[in-house]
């Protein structure tokens, strides 16, 4: 399973508030995997570069089609700002058909809680899962 450990992008102030996402997102047939991961690979360069991030992580469990992401930003604003930019704008337009599911969750934290763990994420992200079924 290969990971990309949390990346401190950028110092978030301790008194900041981090805006937080996380992702799960699964393809719809192993074939697509190859792809999506070496795109996967272009958004979290992009990422690194992104104004307004403070760190991010990703998750790819190749065998079973599931890609997690996990990210923090200093604002709402900064993370669309990124989601509309290019690569991450055109890439997800391509990526859209090939997905099976893909789930979003949102928070904040203080700054100085940086990083997020990804149990917290998971967390998260499964209670959102089971809302919605």
């Amino acid at each position: 399973m290969p990971t990309l450990p949390w990346a401190k992008i950028n110092p978030a102030p301790p008194s900041a508030e981090a805006f937080v996402m996380a992702s799960r997102l699964e393809v719809s047939s192993l074939r697509h995997v190859p792809r999506f991961f070496w795109l996967s690979l272009a958004t979290w360069r992009q990422a690194r570069r992104a104004p307004g991030a403070f760190g991010a992580s990703l998750i790819a469990q190749l065998t079973r089609g599931v890609f997690w992401t996990l990210s923090a930003w200093e604002s709402k604003e900064a993370l669309y700002a990124y989601a509309k930019a290019e690569p991450h704008n055109s890439i997800m337009k391509r990526l859209r058909p090939t997905m099976r599911q893909s789930h979003f969750v949102f928070w904040t934290v203080p700054g100085e809680r940086l990083p997020i763990s990804w149990d917290d994420a998971r967390t998260r992200l499964e209670d959102a899962r089971t809302r919605q079924s």
